[in-house]
């Protein structure tokens, strides 16, 4: 991953629009990183995979890993209190 600082970033765009086709680009400011430049491929992808893990299922359609995952899940002992709640 290339880094480039905010200044540089600015004044050198077009050098990193060929920078990003091949690898992502971690701009920083002062040394802290404000964002990142990537490739529409690599935007694309990430919004396919952001769509999918926002994606709502009807019961009888989920896979059989969050099936799983429902099983298998476990409320922190923090919340041990509302159990009191289905008691009635």
């Amino acid at each position: 991953m290339a880094v480039a600082a905010a200044t540089e970033f600015c004044r050198s765009f077009a050098s990193f629009q060929r920078i990003v086709q091949r690898e992502f680009v971690e701009v920083q400011s002062h040394g802290e990183t404000t964002g990142f430049f990537i490739s529409p491929e690599a935007f694309a992808r990430f919004q396919r995979l952001e769509a999918e893990a926002r994606r709502a299922y009807h019961p009888s359609e989920l896979p059989e890993h969050l099936k799983e995952a429902v099983r298998n899940a476990k409320m922190g002992i923090e919340h041990r209190h509302l159990d009191a709640l289905l008691d009635d």
